[in-house]
């Protein structure tokens, strides 16, 4: 049985089921999980279907999870996790009291949690894969144009526009799919495009402090005392300024240090080139070869990090 099938026979088996997410969202996170919800809601009127994660004002415009979901709900319930590589980024820890568990991701499986799994590391987002669970079951499932929007955004968001390496010519034919049922494509774009007069500072500020090491090796480290000045509000996020370093001619690889409110450090790993979740996961991170994501303890450790990042692009350039 194909795995896509296999899926929506547990979906079938479940009157309830509770679609999570990765804390700290991006739009192939919602995207996917709102989208997966619209697709059931419409195809199975039937059942409770919701959605659950921690409201975030800048992406109210792609919609919001269900703000009124309780613990008794997850008893007998069917808990889909997409677009989430490992256990403790999963948002909401009550994913783990459902009767079962379906992982849906585009991520390695370094974590293979979950009763049953379906990832493929190679396709460009969770968004791509949802609508590829759409297509293998159309005769069975419902797409409204609404979860086309919410799966083009998603699959919009991490391919860069279309930019990435994972951007394939299915992703392509999906988005022409997707854009085929009528929305307005040009909106979705322009919504991930736009940034606030916060964040345009901040873009600036980058550009001119990132430091790039002879080797294209480039790192920025943004504590709370830098990023105070610019007053960003709830809807903004620096993770919008992390491909910014990926438009300079000389930088092949890159790291963002961003202070948490334990005073560790985020660390943001990008690359046009050299591979960096090995890098990522010796620090506790992970994620795709070009983008990845882990974790500094102190000032000692970005240093460390960025040795390792210089030397790694030094290594790939035959230096």
């Amino acid at each position: 049985m194909a795995i896509q099938t296999a899926i929506l026979e547990q979906i079938k088996q479940y009157s309830t089921i509770i679609i999570h997410r990765h804390q700290h969202p991006d739009p192939d996170c919602v995207g996917a999980q709102l989208g997966l919800r619209t697709i059931l809601r419409a195809s199975f009127p039937e059942k409770t279907i919701l959605a659950v994660g921690k409201h975030y004002p800048g992406f109210d415009w792609l919609g919001q999870a269900d703000t009124d979901v309780t613990d008794d709900q997850y008893q007998n319930a069917l808990v889909i996790v997409v677009d989430t590589a490992n256990q403790p980024r999963v948002d909401d820890a009550r994913w783990q009291t459902g009767k079962a568990v379906v992982k849906i991701d585009h991520h390695p499986n370094d974590d293979a949690f979950g009763d049953l799994q379906w990832v493929e590391d190679q396709a460009s987002s969770t968004s791509e894969l949802l609508y590829d669970f759409y297509a293998a079951n159309a005769a069975e499932l419902t797409l409204p144009t609404e979860a086309a929007r919410l799966f083009y955004a998603g699959i919009v968001g991490d391919t860069g526009r279309f930019m990435y390496p994972a951007t394939s010519a299915h992703t392509m034919e999906v988005a022409g799919k997707l854009m085929a049922t009528g929305f307005s494509a040009s909106d979705v774009n322009q919504a991930e495009d736009e940034v606030s007069p916060a964040m345009a500072r901040l873009s600036a500020y980058v550009y001119q402090n990132l430091t790039i090491l002879p080797s294209g090796a480039a790192y920025l480290k943004l504590s709370d005392a830098d990023l105070e000045p610019f007053e960003l509000g709830e809807t903004d996020s620096t993770s919008a300024v992390v491909p910014l370093p990926g438009k300079i001619t000389t930088v092949k690889a890159w790291a963002f240090f961003v202070e948490a409110k334990d005073h560790t450090y985020r660390i943001r790993l990008r690359s046009k080139g050299p591979s960096i979740n090995g890098l990522a996961k010796a620090h506790g991170g992970g994620g795709h070869a070009l983008a990845s994501g882990a974790t500094a303890h102190d000032q000692a450790e970005i240093d460390q990090v960025v040795q390792e990042l210089d030397a790694l692009v030094a290594q790939d350039k035959g230096e």
